[in-house]
């Protein structure tokens, strides 16, 4: 299952760090940030919960950019 967030993050490079946590993110299977349009765009692994998996995702991009913003 695939699911797109907007996002809130200052810069491209900032965007690439994020999208390095969600990708290391346990249930996540693939993931893309567009930081010209300010959208993740998660796939999730067969059988996981977007819901509690965002949670982690937002934790781990946290830890590499503490201002950046997930709108879940």
């Amino acid at each position: 299952m695939k699911k797109t967030y907007k996002i809130d993050v200052d810069c491209a490079n900032c965007a690439n760090k994020m999208e390095e946590a969600a990708k290391n993110t346990a249930g996540v299977k693939d993931a893309t940030v567009n930081f010209m349009m300010l959208k993740m765009i998660v796939e999730f692994e067969d059988g996981q919960d977007p819901k509690a998996v965002m949670k982690d995702v937002l934790k781990n991009c946290k830890k590499v950019e503490d201002d950046c913003e997930i709108f879940l």
